[in-house]
């Protein structure tokens, strides 16, 4: 038995794909479904009271869809990465799910062992963002018009920042640096705030408009 397991929250209206995405995920040693919900409004209730590590979210779902469940469970400062599994492929519905808070995204379709490999990508920290979707996200995003706030980073930020547009996660930062896991969240927050973003998807596409990637 694996020493940490996944626990997942599956939040889909329909019921088939709900069944389908447990009966594959049961079967991953390292990953435990937790529970279901079948709408937005019932995902974040779930989400707040079984406290999962990945939360695979619908978009289009009746009465609360998952970009408004994304909101409000930013609100509620919940810690759960929530991965998109959606049939839309449209950029227009899966840029508004990111800003809003998730980490990334797959399509129904995805094959099984990568669906898997997407849960461990997020819950290690990575952003799953392809390029074409990464890009129309940086042409919407007014957040990081200018470079002057970059000037408050210190060298060493600089250097997380980079690392965190490279897709690392928090573990592999500190690897990569020699520094402790705690001391690179440190920074992680410090960059947060001293760039007034709120998250780690933000902070990548920031140091890729600015020139602060790797």
């Amino acid at each position: 038995m694996p020493e940490k397991v996944i626990k997942v929250l599956l939040v889909d209206d329909h019921q088939v794909v709900r069944r389908g995405l447990r009966t594959f995920l049961e079967v991953q040693d390292d990953i435990e479904v937790v529970g279901e919900a079948s709408d937005g409004a019932e995902g974040v209730a779930r989400t707040e009271e079984l406290r999962p590590d990945v939360v695979l979210m619908d978009i289009k779902m009746p009465g609360t869809d998952g970009i408004e469940a994304l909101r409000r469970l930013r609100e509620l400062d919940n810690p759960a990465k929530v991965l998109i599994v959606t049939s839309f492929t449209e950029q227009r519905t899966v840029v508004p799910a990111l800003r809003a808070g998730a980490s990334g995204y797959v399509y129904k379709d995805v094959d099984p062992d990568a669906l898997a490999g997407a849960i461990r990508s997020v819950h290690a920290g990575h952003v799953l963002l392809q390029p074409e979707v990464a890009g129309a996200l940086l042409a919407q995003d007014d957040t990081g018009n200018g470079t002057g706030r970059g000037s408050t980073l210190t060298e060493r930020e600089r250097e997380v920042l980079g690392l965190i547009a490279d897709g690392r996660s928090n573990r592999e930062i500190a690897r990569a640096l020699v520094l402790s896991e705690k001391t690179v969240k440190t920074h992680v927050s410090n960059i947060l705030m001293k760039l007034d973003l709120s998250d780690r998807t933000q902070a990548a596409l920031w140091a890729v408009r600015n020139g602060a990637a790797g």
